[in-house]
């Protein structure tokens, strides 16, 4: 998949399914000024740097943010992607997300690998079942997991990324 044109910033995430199917998804603060602009859900993930291929920053992300290592090579092939246009605050333009698919025995989590400014945003994790996904009401990134996380579950990785809707 080529980048979209005027692209401001990826990102590379990962869908990590435990021994018991449930997905994690990390807990974020919109606005950590403002105790009253709520939350999210998210995927283990972040900005990819220089000279990074994709999936090498997906790896680096998963084990700064969850203190679990998976090396690029286990995550396999790319199984979904969304795109879109977004001004966050600190950074407004263009963003695309691409989504690897992982597994991890045990759901132990250490969080001290996070750096200061993902902190002031970071409020916990949780270990979603996939009833809670499909049935939640909470905001959830990137829209379209749950179907998403089913495939996965049921064995069906996709050939080619599916494209999910954009959630700005």
């Amino acid at each position: 998949m080529s980048a979209p044109e005027g692209l401001r910033r990826e990102s590379a995430r990962v869908l990590l399914l435990d021994e018991r199917e449930r997905l994690l998804l990390l807990r974020f603060r919109v606005d950590p000024d403002d105790p009253g602009s709520g939350h999210g859900w998210c995927t283990p993930g972040g900005g990819v740097e220089d000279g990074e291929s994709p999936a090498e920053a997906a790896s680096r992300e998963l084990r700064e943010e969850t203190g679990l290592s998976i090396g690029p090579e286990e995550l396999g092939a790319m199984v979904a992607e969304t795109s879109g246009y977004a001004d966050l605050g600190w950074a407004e333009g263009v963003f695309r997300d691409v989504f690897f698919h992982a597994r991890a025995t045990g759901g132990r989590i250490d969080e001290s690998g996070l750096a200061d400014d993902e902190r002031r945003y970071h409020a916990g994790y949780r270990w979603w079942t996939l009833a809670e996904l499909a049935a939640t009401e909470e905001t959830v990134y990137p829209f379209g997991l749950a179907r998403l996380v089913a495939g996965l579950v049921a064995g069906r990785v996709p050939e080619a990324p599916v494209r999910l809707p954009w959630h700005h």
